[in-house]
């Protein structure tokens, strides 16, 4: 491996030409088709196997034409205090606006209130719903400004008015204002971290054409592949994040070969062979953590993660060969590590002080168990909340109170109760039954029967006569434990309703699809869980040619993992610190956020794990002790990956500012990740462990070692090849300064 990417790195550095103009063809490329693709279409969110999918299916398949996706919107309209929305001149606003709304190109249907009794019991709030032919995604902008327009008529005519439903997609904004900031925190680490602006842009030059590349491919390929925007949301926030990390890595080794005494050339093969190595270790944790979504079988979290992998694998080769490129462009202007340093101390007998992660390294060495019991017992506290984990999926409740939908949410609470907001649709198939409206009647009255239910309307036919829609309002919220128990209810005794009348029931709708699809993640954490860890394991087996160390990553993960999943259920489910993060709405945790944050940080994590471990290991076989081979890796790697770790948690971070409470959620979970996981877990507990077990780190059964394949991540071969050839050893290189 560190052989190739020696060889790779030197091409790339003397092809520098040719090596750019192909990563610029491939942007340009990716740009023109990201600039001419149409534009992305209905973003399916299925749930292959549950029931509310099936039910949802079936729908479609009894009710033809009935657009059982389309768009919906229900636009709520509140009288002035002291007033009745039936009063004569408001009830006029109101079935005005119900005219303009019906003369919308894509509408199938709109409610008047005062037909369907949409009318609150104290005659104040009052709301008309919209059907349209096609999806959220797919309607058109010119029938969202019809509906707002709409809307706003009749708030000029004295009436409060807000909208809610799917028909306003808030749409996965990605905070752009956060991510400026979150680059420009990144722009001033790596110019501490790398001592000069050149040097400092070269990762984040190259992280966003990766990004660019990967973006716009997704973008070209969003409506063939039914790509929602969530997908190149994630896309971009790990494809900058790895990309400043992994060619960070690179150069910082680099700067350390040059100054070593070796020329330009030769530090870049060097770089590429062994920092190249763990790069493309560590990118290939993140992508089997990022492709093992697939396994969880929902269709969105596949695309997401397949898409987000592959925004890393153009990372990697990246890293590999346009960095060598540029760092061939660069020339002169990108310097020896430490040069400045050795530029004042030159004639001085007493060379400067430790840095401090050495020094740090070396406390840690000498408190080995002091310092392991405080980050496993803190760590262990902040992930206590995460007994308290419940799990749901957002819904106009957790917008903000800025927008129209959260204030629809609002108004349709006060007027109608919270579970209005969710309405459960039970569908009776009664093809198989005997009298199929006697059953309906027979599943509505065992339904108004049960306690947090408010309303049951009359079953609804379709024209065959064999299958019924009910739909049934909880007095619950959506989100609520309540509400989840009422769906399960429906549908145990659906089986009692089936032996007696033959009808099969069953519950779909928004809510109860997201109660399906949160059970779905729920019941493939372990699976996946194993599947990654398992793999990710074996491979660190064959980079660390250890089975204690890959055994003490794996373990730190879940700890770092439990302790940020505490984090967000006390700032987003308790509203601990949730007025700082503009959290307005606390409620539960997203529900694949456990198994997201198993996937991205898992990978995360094993990039600071190979990039600092395997420093310890190359010192440790270059015939250091254990402890002094800690020290030593802490030298080297410790400002690079503290600097890494940093820029991280600068662009994770900049997506908390994101109004849509998902992509909030998501931006803090997996910076409050990266820094328990960098700072505490790899800087602390693991020199610790490793201080502890000293030389059985190290240890490998004699068959297992000569099974595995010698992939060479700390570039020995190199060491011996290169040096032979050239004649000189190490200790025989001075500084380049040339």
């Amino acid at each position: 491996m560190a052989t190739f990417l020696y060889k790779l790195g030197r091409f790339a550095f003397r092809r520098r030409h040719f090596v750019a103009l192909i990563w610029v063809a491939l942007l340009t490329l990716a740009g023109v088709g990201a600039a001419n693709a149409p534009a992305a279409g209905s973003t399916s969110f299925s749930i292959p196997g549950t029931e509310a999918q099936k039910a949802f299916d079936l729908l479609e398949q009894r009710f033809p034409g009935s657009s059982a996706d389309g768009a919906t919107a229900r636009v709520v309209f509140k009288a002035p205090a002291g007033e009745k929305i039936s009063d004569t001149l408001n009830k006029a606003t109101v079935e005005k606006t119900v005219k303009k709304l019906a003369d919308g190109s894509e509408v199938t249907s709109v409610a008047d209130p005062f037909k369907t009794h949409a009318v609150s019991k104290d005659g104040t709030i009052a709301y008309a719903s919209v059907r349209y032919d096609v999806s959220g995604m797919e309607l058109k902008d010119s029938s969202r400004d019809a509906l707002k327009a709409a809307g706003n008529d009749a708030q000029k005519a004295g009436l409060t008015v807000d909208i809610g439903g799917d028909a306003l997609q808030a749409g996965a904004e990605a905070g752009a204002a956060g991510e400026v900031i979150g680059l420009a925190i990144a722009a001033v680490v790596l110019v501490i971290t790398l001592g000069s602006l050149v040097a400092a842009g070269l990762p984040l030059l190259t992280a966003i054409i990766g990004v660019g590349i990967g973006v716009s491919t997704i973008t070209t390929l969003a409506k063939a592949l039914d790509l929602g925007d969530t997908t190149s949301t994630l896309a971009l926030m790990i494809g900058l994040a790895v990309g400043i990390d992994y060619a960070l890595f690179i150069v910082s080794r680099y700067r350390g070969e040059l100054a070593e005494g070796r020329d330009r050339e030769e530090a870049v093969g060097r770089a590429a062979g062994t920092a190249g190595s763990a790069v493309v270790f560590a990118g290939l944790t993140v992508v089997i953590a990022l492709a093992g979504l697939s396994v969880v079988g929902v269709p969105m979290l596949t695309k997401m993660g397949l898409a987000a992998a592959g925004t890393v694998v153009v990372a990697v080769l990246i890293a590999l060969t346009m960095i060598p490129a540029l760092l061939g462009y660069a020339g002169k202007r990108v310097k020896p590590v430490g040069e400045k340093r050795r530029k004042k101390t030159e004639g001085h007998a007493k060379q400067g002080k430790p840095g401090l992660g050495e020094r740090w390294a070396s406390f840690v060495v000498r408190r080995p168990a002091v310092v392991l019991l405080l980050g496993v017992v803190g760590l262990g506290a902040v992930a206590l909340p995460a007994t308290q984990l419940q799990l749901g999926l957002p819904d106009d409740g957790s917008q903000p109170t800025s927008t129209t939908q959260r204030r629809a949410y609002d108004l349709l609470s006060e007027g109608f109760g919270p579970g209005f907001n969710g309405p459960l649709v039970v569908v009776v198939d009664a093809k198989d039954s005997d009298h199929p409206k006697a059953a309906a009647t027979t599943v509505a009255d065992d339904i108004k029967g049960l306690k947090d239910v408010v309303t049951v309307t009359p079953a609804v036919f379709n024209k065959a006569g064999d299958t019924a829609t009910i739909t049934v309002i909880p007095s619950s919220k959506p989100s609520s434990v309540q509400t989840e128990d009422l769906v399960h209810v429906i549908r145990d005794n659906g089986a009692g309703i089936k032996a007696d009348t033959g009808a099969k029931v069953l519950v779909t709708g928004t809510t109860a699809m997201n109660i399906d699809f949160s059970q779905k993640l729920n019941d493939a954490l372990i699976p996946y869980l194993a599947l990654v860890v398992g793999l990710a394991f074996l491979l660190l087996i064959v980079v660390f040619r250890s089975i204690l160390v890959p055994l003490k990553a794996a373990l730190g993960f879940l700890l770092s993992v439990l302790a940020a999943l505490g984090a967000v259920v006390a700032v987003f489910q308790w509203g601990w610190l949730g007025s700082l993060l503009g959290v307005q709405q606390t409620g539960p945790i997203m529900s694949m956020m456990p198994i997201f944050m198993v996937g991205v940080v898992f990978g995360l994590a094993m990039d600071y794990e190979v990039f600092l471990v395997t420093r310890m290991r190359e010192a440790y076989v270059h015939g250091e002790t254990p402890g002094q081979a800690v020290v030593t890796g802490f030298r080297h790697s410790a400002r690079v990956v503290g600097a890494a770790a940093v820029i991280m948690m600068s662009v994770f971070g900049g997506f908390i500012t994101s109004s849509e409470s998902m992509i909030k959620m998501i931006g803090f979970g997996l910076a409050i990740a990266v820094f328990f996981d960098a700072f505490i877990v790899r800087m602390a507990i693991v020199p610790a462990v490793l201080a502890l077990l000293g030389k059985r780190a190290w240890w490998l059964p004699k068959w297992l070692d000569r099974a595995l394949p010698n992939v060479d991540v700390e570039g020995e071969g190199l060491r011996t090849a290169t040096d032979r050839a050239a004649g000189k050893d190490d200790e025989d290189r001075e500084l380049v300064r040339a």
